[in-house]
């Protein structure tokens, strides 16, 4: 169940946000005037998340690769990786 607090909650409550956001890894929704504005979160979860969407922007750039035919063989790969670390 998400975390749902009132703007002043931030200002008023600061210590006790951060503390979730640190203990559960979550972020905390916070309204103004009842509509959903902020989303705050720990920067360890920030960090995690932002690395996940990488690794898929990656994933998906190797996926259309792949589907554009532009692959290379074993063979080519492992000269690729040799030549890389300099062996």
């Amino acid at each position: 169940m998400p975390e749902i607090r009132k703007s002043a909650d931030l200002r008023n409550n600061y210590q006790k946000i951060s503390q979730f956001c640190h203990n559960y890894n979550e972020p905390v929704f916070i309204t103004k005037n009842g509509i959903g504005d902020l989303a705050v979160m720990s920067i360890n979860t920030y960090n995690e998340l932002s690395g996940r969407i990488d690794l898929y922007k990656k994933l998906l750039a190797g996926l259309n690769q792949i589907h554009n035919g532009e692959t290379v063989s074993e063979e080519e790969l492992m000269n690729k990786i040799n030549k890389y670390i300099g062996e």
